[in-house]
């Protein structure tokens, strides 16, 4: 099965360093279970992260994500057993 994260990023808000930061997070928590994390350029103020191409966080929406809550979001995805250790808590 295909686990496909994508965090789209805005360009103009020089937002690639947060967007990398929170792809390495994620890479990390996630190494087995992802088959897939793209950072993609974006404008107009973008932050969103998807999961197979659902939104599970918008920026514009949301606010700008805490790693937790992007890892609780996404492990209810693709690992909805896994535990996250202290960040669980």
């Amino acid at each position: 099965m295909t686990q496909r994260v994508q965090i789209e990023y805005c360009t103009q808000c020089r937002w690639l360093p947060r967007a990398a930061w929170l792809a390495q997070e994620l890479l990390t928590t996630f190494e087995t279970e992802l088959t897939e994390l793209s950072l993609k350029p974006g404008t107009g103020g973008v932050f969103i992260v998807r999961v197979d191409d659902e939104v599970v966080w918008d920026r514009r929406v949301q606010g700008f994500p805490e790693p937790t809550a992007v890892k609780k979001l996404v492990r209810d995805r693709v690992a909805p057993g896994k535990s996250l250790g202290h960040s669980d808590k």
